[in-house]
């Protein structure tokens, strides 16, 4: 099921800051966010290295540092 969310533009903006690639869907942003939310309300200094993590993670994929699914498969034997 789905359904459909009315947002301001300044929130729309916002969301897709966190966009790791053009066609994430802001559902997988979405997901991503409370799933931050939740981790700091349970453990706050984790939640802290897991932000950072996933900021350099970014980073990293904005420079083209990554590998594709195929690769990883390839390199894992699978």
């Amino acid at each position: 099921m789905t359904t459909t969310i009315k947002l301001h533009d300044d929130t729309k903006n916002q969301l897709d800051k966190f966009r790791e690639y053009k066609n994430e869907s802001y559902d997988e942003v979405l997901k991503k966010v409370i799933f931050i939310a939740e981790n700091m309300k349970e453990n706050p200094k984790l939640s802290k290295e897991t932000v950072e993590a996933i900021e350099k993670a970014r980073e990293r994929i904005k420079r083209g540092n990554f590998l594709t699914e195929k690769e990883a498969k390839e390199r894992l034997g699978l």
